[in-house]
């Protein structure tokens, strides 16, 4: 059931793009993006056009629960679109190792392939993990910018030599 090219397209009417749409569990889930972030109107609004569509349409049998959403701070990746629209941010991953402990790593994403993603792991250094082994992936927010150095740090020294 491809639910995505008619969703993108009664989305993009409305000034919005589609980021996800999954059908898990009951529950529909339809994530919308736009440049500069989705306000409440915006939300309310594709509400409504996709379920005034999916009752027009009926593509989902039995009942379920339609929630639309923006990706928020720390959007959730899952596609290889997702992926790489965040290369250079910060992401954390699950990833699953057969006959070895789940390993959560986190850092700057460097590259994505078809397969792979490759991120700078704060402990492990460059590592890369096949996309079918990632159990969980998001960006992370991180508030501010770089920390400031301390007055008592990062100065330079006031004892210079001079030679003349």
């Amino acid at each position: 059931m491809d639910l995505e090219t008619p969703l993108r397209s009664l989305l993009s009417n409305l000034g919005l793009e589609l980021y996800d749409v999954e059908l898990a569990k009951g529950t529909l889930s339809v994530t919308v993006n736009r440049d500069g972030g989705v306000d409440l109107e915006s939300l309310t609004k594709a509400n409504r056009a996709i379920s005034e569509w999916l009752d027009l349409n009926d593509p989902i049998p039995g009942r379920f629960t339609l929630d639309v959403s923006s990706p928020g701070l720390e959007r959730r990746l899952r596609t290889l679109d997702h992926f790489r629209s965040a290369v250079g941010e910060v992401v954390t991953l699950r990833e699953k190792r057969e006959g070895l402990a789940t390993r959560r790593l986190e850092g700057p994403l460097l590259a994505v392939s078809d397969t792979t993603v490759t991120l700078a792991d704060m402990t492990v250094g460059d590592v890369e993990v096949a996309i079918s082994s990632l159990e969980r992936a998001r960006t992370v927010f991180q508030w501010g910018g770089e920390a400031k150095p301390s007055p008592s740090r990062g100065k330079p020294s006031s004892m210079t030599s001079k030679k003349g």
